[in-house]
């Protein structure tokens, strides 16, 4: 594997910080579970942090975008967004069942108590992350 050049816009690091503090941890992990994931894999050597729909997102060469966000109308829980035109909700669903809790064909939500499965949720990062390259699979590589 290549090294991953990281292209962070700064306002996204800006946004972290706006967070409640019992949120930051949260989502910081969840932003580090991406980055790390993204390091792992082969054909990934470019991840863009940008700011999608003022939401903090990741976007790879043949990747769909990933974002993640907490929301005060809901502030017990925070979520990793997918594009609901994709198969990757619907996917992590067939392969995983019950591990998540999903949010319509766009999202997993986290509450802030839950312990997050991450081997599970890597994977899910993965396949978002090569998507175009994997899309035609029935599990998207999984």
């Amino acid at each position: 594997m290549g090294k991953l050049v990281r292209k962070t816009n700064p306002k996204v690091n800006e946004l972290f910080d706006r967070y409640p503090e019992a949120v930051q941890e949260k989502m910081a992990f969840l932003r580090e579970l991406v980055i790390e994931t993204a390091e792992e894999m082969e054909g990934v050597d470019e991840l863009v942090e940008t700011l999608k729909w003022g939401e903090p997102g990741f976007l790879t060469k043949n990747g769909s975008t990933i974002r993640m966000d907490w929301k005060a109308k809901e502030p017990d829980q925070y979520a990793l967004y997918f594009q609901c035109t994709s198969r990757l909700v619907d996917t992590f669903r067939i392969v995983f069942d019950h591990t998540f809790q999903y949010e319509g064909n766009r999202a997993i939500v986290f509450q802030l108590n839950q312990q997050i499965p991450v081997p599970e949720l890597k994977e899910c990062i993965k396949a978002a992350l090569r998507y175009h390259k994997v899309k035609d699979q029935l599990t998207l590589g999984i």
